[in-house]
């Protein structure tokens, strides 16, 4: 019968001192109490989030905005700060919060859906958007020639215009391959010289800023559409997707510190966190994940899709710094409804930073970048 060890007073006494200690009461009853205060006449959005917004999806809105605004915002943290927008946001005007980031240097880079940057197109052209509503006849809405985005109507003339525009500009374009960093800020710098109403404009003032716009699928929209055509009516002007996984990447390792903020999720929101597994999987350079992480979504992750993907998950694939969860928000909801909010929190609590002015470094960094994967990079045994 095989012998049984049974332990000694005093190897039972060795042992519990090498347990970790157990949180106690007091340890748990560190937060804010909870006060259910009146809501006064007046009071900004900021003020309401600060004190009304207590547990739930409002409590985590809460701590999104108060770290944007006073650590991700910070001007001696110098932390680039990026912007992932997939969902039809700039047809509902989300656009005039995004711009009211770019403007006060809140948001450095941004990658978004193609589909947003084309829509973006008719504010500045000043193709007007309706609020509808969405339980109309969509066959009555097509026999009338009127597109629907939920319960946005507008004329499918707003398309075939904006297809026009697009492809005239098209011509005045190097007619060469480039990233579509460039592709957008060439847009924008044409919005911003003959388009009716720039300032409403996402792509002319990321242009104005110098804030480069990227898109992870550029053929998924109607500006990758007309790309198409132009290059069926003998233009050479393309898209290479490879020049934008080179430049976020150099962007995101040349950052001191790097932040990401993440509206619904999608391919924009691989696109940009990619960089990391880029940088330590692919180039051999540790460096070490994402600092930052907000995410407003409307989906889960027990669906195993991107959108509902978890900070804590991200954390397997080396995508942000294990120590730095605490700093890794998820607010559950409508994006229509908790992004202009964050906006609202910021632009009050937030002083106003220097604005990087990415675009025009690109080339810089991405040399650097070269440099540092040639002369410095570990590369993996199997190579």
């Amino acid at each position: 019968m095989p012998h049984r060890h049974n332990h000694s007073d005093d190897d039972h006494s060795q042992d519990t001192h090498s347990e970790p200690n157990i949180p106690t009461m007091d340890d748990f009853l560190q937060g804010a109490p909870i006060i259910p205060g009146k809501i006064a006449p007046g009071i900004s959005a900021a003020d309401l989030i600060d004190t009304a917004f207590q547990a739930y999806n409002a409590g985590r809105l809460n701590e999104a905005c108060r770290l944007y605004a006073t650590k991700m915002l910070k001007p001696e943290n110098d932390v680039t700060v990026a912007l992932t927008v997939a969902g039809a946001m700039t047809p509902a005007g989300i656009g005039g919060a995004i711009i009211t980031l770019i403007e006060r240097g809140a948001v450095d880079v941004i990658v978004s859906t193609g589909a947003n940057m084309y829509h973006d197109i008719h504010h500045a052209l000043a193709m007007t958007l309706r609020r509808g509503r969405f339980d109309v006849s969509d066959v009555a809405l097509q026999e009338a020639g009127v597109i629907r985005i939920y319960d946005i109507l507008f004329p499918d003339q707003t398309l075939l215009d904006t297809d026009t525009w697009l492809r005239e500009i098209f011509k005045s374009f190097p007619q060469r391959p480039m990233s579509t960093a460039e592709l957008h800020y060439l847009i924008g710098k044409k919005l911003l010289e003959t388009g009716a109403q720039p300032e409403y404009s996402v792509l002319a003032q990321a242009a104005k800023y110098d804030v480069p716009i990227y898109t992870s699928s550029p053929g998924d929209s109607s500006i990758g559409m007309n790309l198409a055509r132009h290059q069926l009516d003998g233009g050479a002007l393309t898209i290479d997707p490879l020049f934008d996984v080179h430049e976020t990447t150099a962007i995101v390792q040349a950052a001191p510190q790097n932040g990401v903020l993440i509206i619904g999720g999608g391919s924009p929101k691989n696109f940009y966190l990619q960089t990391q597994p880029q940088l330590w999987e692919v180039l051999g350079i540790n460096k070490g994940g994402h600092d930052y992480f907000i995410q407003m979504t409307s989906d889960a992750p027990h669906w195993g899709g991107l959108s509902g993907a978890t900070p804590s998950e991200a954390v397997s694939w080396g995508k942000i710094k294990p120590d730095q969860l605490p700093d890794s928000i998820v607010v559950y909801g409508d994006s229509t409804v908790s992004f202009p909010l964050l906006a609202a929190y910021a632009v009050t609590r937030a002083e106003p930073r220097a604005h990087k002015r990415l675009y025009a470094q690109r080339e810089a960094l991405v040399a650097e970048l070269r440099e540092g994967y040639r002369n410095g990079a570990q590369h993996s045994p199997a190579e």
